[in-house]
């Protein structure tokens, strides 16, 4: 194993038992955490939620990630499958893509209609404040990655035979509508950033810096007293807070 990899290695540990220290904490004081994963395909989702769910409590911890509506889903009001799977006292929810999905791919393939967008985009932050509210701290992610990193990754999975279930019909669409979901992207950020739901956004063409990062966030976002091991802060390089200025400086791809 290289140093470097050794290096990253052990901050996974340390990470990883802060995480523990975190959750024991949640826990105890009764917190109700919602962690939202949303970016584009290959962005790295499912493998930042591996590393944040690898040791924490399995009955604590669910981590969701909805398929295709049903017709009976499609005529309820949109944020009602995804409101049953919120979390309860001491429990910590990851979604693996969420009602974001509305903003991003229903936009870009028009699986819904524009009026049901505009009335999405319009909704989601008195929809998120009231969660708030009602005691749900909400951390939400944005993995973004560049289109030649995710043309790579893209062709990675259709040659390895355990990423089979990554496949989609939708995978190649990402890079036909790339500027599409570029668009969706700058739309939906600075209408739904907000002071009790702010995004974070995260540089994910180093997979494993940017695994890193995540989990150095969600340890401080937690905020638990008694973290037992030391956890850096985010490098703002890679991780950072959502601005309407990234949107034209270079921090989001193009």
């Amino acid at each position: 194993m290289s140093k470097k990899n050794e290096a990253y290695e052990a901050e996974l540990e340390q990470l990883q038992i802060a995480l523990v220290d975190s959750q024991v904490w949640a826990i105890e004081q009764g917190k109700k955490i919602l962690v939202i994963f949303e970016g584009r395909d290959t962005a790295g989702k499912g493998g930042a939620i591996k590393r944040v769910t690898e040791h924490m409590a399995m009955r604590q911890t669910r981590v969701v990630s909805l398929p295709k509506p049903s017709d009976r889903e499609v005529s309820q009001w949109y944020f009602q499958r995804y409101a049953a799977h919120l979390p309860a006292a001491g429990e910590i929810v990851l979604f693996d893509r969420s009602w974001y999905n509305r903003a991003g791919v229903e936009v870009v393939m028009g699986f819904s209609t524009p009026e049901e967008q505009a009335d999405f985009i319009r909704d989601v932050p008195r929809f998120e404040e009231m969660l708030v509210e009602g005691g749900i701290q909400i951390i939400k992610f944005w993995l973004d990655i560049s289109k030649a990193e995710q043309a790579e990754r893209l062709a990675a999975r259709v040659g390895d035979p355990l990423k089979k279930f990554k496949i989609s019909s939708l995978d190649g669409e990402a890079q036909k509508r790339w500027d599409d979901y570029s668009t969706a992207r700058d739309a939906m950020l600075p209408a739904s950033h907000s002071r009790h739901a702010p995004w974070t956004i995260v540089a994910t063409d180093k997979k494993k810096q940017a695994r890193l990062n995540v989990l150095r966030h969600l340890v401080r976002q937690i905020g638990a007293p008694g973290v037992t091991v030391p956890v850096k802060k985010p490098d703002p390089k890679i991780c950072f807070a959502f601005k309407p200025s990234a949107l034209t400086d270079g921090r989001l791809a193009r």
